[in-house]
């Protein structure tokens, strides 16, 4: 059984910082590429960035890039999430998942909030 476990979130003031983590489990994790998505109230899910299997290699989204790193460990297997320099518009519940999508079911995401 797929899972895949959200952590790290939390309230954070404009301009700090945050490090997301994703444990996957139920498949062999070091064969898939990994994103991370954001849905923010009122929106649609969208694509945060991503990463491929090996980890040499990201895209963002061009609302986070050069702010927002991604990385993984594949023994652990985890992917991760460095925000910085966050912004109130960051604001959302992060999630992660395969990229591209699978049929594997999301997690319950991990709630980012922004805000003085």
């Amino acid at each position: 059984q797929v899972q895949l476990v959200e952590s790290g979130g939390g309230l954070v003031q404009p301009g700090g910082s945050l490090r997301l983590s994703c444990a996957a489990s139920g498949f062999i994790f070091r064969r898939f590429g990994m994103g991370w998505y954001r849905q923010a109230p009122g929106k649609q899910r969208e694509l945060v960035g991503s990463i491929t299997s090996g980890g040499a290699s990201t895209n963002y989204a061009d609302s986070v890039k050069g702010r927002f790193t991604i990385s993984r460990d594949n023994a652990k297997p985890t992917v991760y999430l460095q925000m910085d320099s966050l912004k109130p518009e960051d604001t959302a519940v992060y999630y992660c998942n395969t990229y591209p999508l699978n049929r594997y079911d999301w997690g319950q995401g991990t709630q980012v909030t922004v805000s003085s």
